[in-house]
């Protein structure tokens, strides 16, 4: 696995791949599980397959969170290495940056960036679509693969690729979920024992309302949602939100058409989102 820290080294490298599809997975390190079935995936679809671990700091809005988020880029290593990755791309914020994180990308994006994440941290999805319009310029994949467990950051990468005429495919992969019911993420990490447990009121609580959903009984399963979080000591509710799964405009009352159901909350300190279709 080809190692690439600048650049120029990574434009490099793009050039040399003339004539083979490059299949492109961009994360912020401390590899999971979910990561891992991205990688296969594109390891399957392309000739060559390269991941990015850059801990982007214009999409995060506390420093503290920045400062926090977990990194193990040895073990890192080693994983994609395990998996037959042909390149791996860890540039410093200098080389993504090097005229400062002043210059970021300023696109409409139909709304996609003033609900739920957007609205509950402010400037995040601008973070986001400038690191990934850097990303997508420098390596020029042919497919990048995203997954669903950050539903929003999705359909806000398609919006980019659509306004920026961008000739990459983006592959939507599921979310996966760890044996308690956890969606996978790298933030987990940071929860002990204690708030590991319970961090399962979330998917416990997600996918059971999901379950029991009747269409455009939006009002009853928003009520049932914040009665069971109210009841929980060492879990804020951000938000619950149903939405329509093409625009996240909420759902109003009486609306049967389909839906999906998204989850933020607090849970010592370490922010967790979650996502599920609800079957009509």
């Amino acid at each position: 696995m080809e190692i690439i820290q600048t650049a120029a080294a990574c434009k490099a490298w793009t050039n040399r791949q003339s004539g083979s599809t490059i299949g492109f997975v961009p994360t912020m390190g401390a590899l999971h599980f979910g990561h891992m079935e991205l990688v296969k995936r594109c390891l399957e679809q392309n000739d060559k397959c390269i991941v990015s671990i850059f801990v982007n700091p214009t999409q995060f809005t506390d420093a503290r969170d920045l400062t926090a988020y977990p990194r193990q880029p040895e073990q890192d290593q080693k994983m994609l290495e395990a998996l037959g990755v042909h390149a791996l791309f860890t540039p410093a914020p200098s080389e993504m940056y090097p005229k400062g994180t002043e210059t970021l990308l300023n696109i409409p994006l139909d709304n996609l960036d003033k609900v739920m994440e957007g609205a509950s941290r402010p400037g995040h999805f601008t973070g986001v679509v400038t690191i990934v319009d850097l990303l997508f310029k420098l390596i020029q994949p042919h497919k990048a693969y995203f997954g669903e467990k950050d539903y929003q950051q999705l359909l806000v990468i398609r919006r980019l690729v659509e306004f920026c005429h961008h000739p990459t495919q983006i592959v939507a992969c599921p979310l996966v979920r760890e044996d308690d019911g956890l969606a996978y993420s790298s933030r987990n990490m940071r929860l002990n024992e204690h708030d590991r447990r319970l961090a399962k009121i979330i998917p416990d609580t997600l996918l059971e309302v999901a379950r029991w959903y009747r269409p455009g009984h939006v009002n009853e399963a928003k009520e049932s949602v914040h009665r069971i979080f109210e009841g929980v000591t060492g879990v804020t509710l951000d938000y619950f939100k149903i939405c329509n799964p093409q625009t996240l405009s909420e759902i109003v009352e009486g609306d049967t058409g389909q839906v999906r159901m998204f989850v933020a909350a607090l849970v010592g300190g370490v922010r967790l989102i979650d996502n599920t279709n609800a079957p009509l």
